[in-house]
């Protein structure tokens, strides 16, 4: 039984979680090391951006307006 095209997209779009483990080099400790990898089309981190810039300049008060 294969997966559905709804659940393999839903795949396709999580991020790629890698989970290593090492000890230092003297061996005194063990070393957890994850890794996140997101995958997305610039489009959506210029989209973010501008909307983080419009937000900032409509909701920040004017630091002159308030100290007065």
């Amino acid at each position: 039984m294969g997966l559905s095209n709804r659940k393999e997209e839903q795949l396709r779009k999580m991020p790629v979680i890698e989970s290593r483990l090492s000890k230092s080099k003297d061996g005194k400790y063990l070393i957890h090391r994850t890794v996140i990898t997101h995958v997305r089309p610039v489009a959506y981190y210029k989209a973010v951006l501008e909307d983080a810039e419009q937000v900032e300049v409509e909701d920040m008060p004017d630091v002159a307006e308030s100290s007065a």
